[in-house]
């Protein structure tokens, strides 16, 4: 696993606890970085901390490309990990410049395929893809 797709997963564990426990995102942040401080562990890659900080100061636009695309689901009926993982593939898709859309969508559908429900990886794949044609129409 590259060191991004592990960020990625990191990322992903931050924005999932956050919203399984109503907590501010940035207030989960803080916490593992604290704790990683602690416990003289190695700090949260780079890209982990710029994925979850890009998503907090985007998070208007991200939730609303991913309720555009996703015909018939609000945000807040899909499941929290479904939503932390197209939250990531949606903020890579439409402000990360340096992360091709074909490898946002790719990561996006690989975390559902290993975290989530059968029918997930085919749900992030058509929400993400739906971004990525609005944003190239648009």
């Amino acid at each position: 696993m590259s060191a991004r797709s592990k960020a990625r997963k990191r990322a992903l564990d931050i924005l999932f606890e956050a919203d399984s426990k109503s907590v501010p995102v940035p207030s989960v942040l803080a916490d593992h970085i604290r704790r990683r401080e602690a416990a003289s562990e190695p700090a949260l890659n780079g890209h982990t901390v710029a994925l979850v900080e890009g998503i907090v100061e985007h998070q208007a636009a991200v939730d609303a490309a991913i309720a555009a695309a996703a015909e018939g689901w609000s945000v807040d009926r899909m499941p929290a990990v479904d939503r932390a993982i197209l939250r990531i593939g949606v903020f890579e898709v439409l402000f990360a410049d340096d992360v091709p859309n074909g490898v946002a969508i790719s990561e996006a559908v690989e975390l559902a395929t290993s975290l989530s429900t059968d029918e997930s990886p085919a749900f992030v794949n058509g929400v993400l893809s739906g971004v990525e044609r609005a944003r190239v129409q648009g």
